[in-house]
């Protein structure tokens, strides 16, 4: 695994998906979960840009604006951590250094990902509002954003717990992962709380 493996989510969609779909780790499903994530974000955005005559959906639109840009960043971030954290499993089982450098590669991977299910806590809010004061015109819409963001959020805690598996595994103190630990349960509340808010839509579709 080499820096080269990495494509920034400034490529065109269908290079970065090839990408994607390379046994390069980079980008892997991190960086997928941040794409979800700002898919979401976007297509929040447009629903709170088709909500003109509501301050708090042109509140809304701003925050999303500013976290889809956010999760971009993170995305490029995670990329990078990927790319250390496979060159760290990838040494020897007789190094020496190994079981260190895999358990600080998967704290940081860790904290990577929180960070990324962090800005999803932050959508859940948003989604939240749209779900009250949106275009009922393109509830479908908003609908379809917060399956992405239900996604991200997955993604998000599912990479976390894995991550921290592997840092257990090779030896991190558990006082180091305790409140990344705390996240996995922030992101599943959160999870939660977008399903419903998702039921609550479909509903209303029939």
């Amino acid at each position: 695994m080499t820096d080269s493996a990495h494509v920034p989510t400034s490529r065109p969609m269908d290079a970065w998906l090839d990408a994607l779909s390379k046994p390069n780790g980079s980008p892997g499903g991190g960086a997928a979960t941040g794409v979800l994530l700002g898919v979401a974000a976007a297509l929040m955005g447009m629903v709170a840009a088709y909500t003109p005559d509501s301050p708090a959906a042109s509140a809304a639109a701003e925050r999303l604006e500013r976290n889809r840009a956010d999760v971009l960043q993170a995305v490029e971030a995670d990329g990078v951590l990927s790319v250390q954290f496979g060159a760290a499993l990838a040494l020897p089982s007789d190094d020496p250094q190994r079981d260190r450098q895999v358990s600080d590669a998967a704290v940081e991977a860790a904290g990577s990902v929180a960070s990324l299910g962090a800005i999803g806590i932050l959508l859940t809010s948003d989604a939240r509002v749209l779900a009250s004061v949106g275009n009922p015109h393109i509830a479908v819409d908003l609908a379809v954003a917060m399956e992405s963001l239900a996604a991200g959020l997955s993604g998000a805690a599912l990479s976390l717990r894995a991550n921290l598996h592997l840092a257990r595994k090779h030896g991190a103190a558990a006082s180091t992962l305790q409140s990344l630990e705390t996240d996995v349960h922030r992101l599943h509340e959160a999870r939660q709380q977008v399903t419903q808010m998702i039921e609550e839509i479909s509903g209303g579709l029939d």
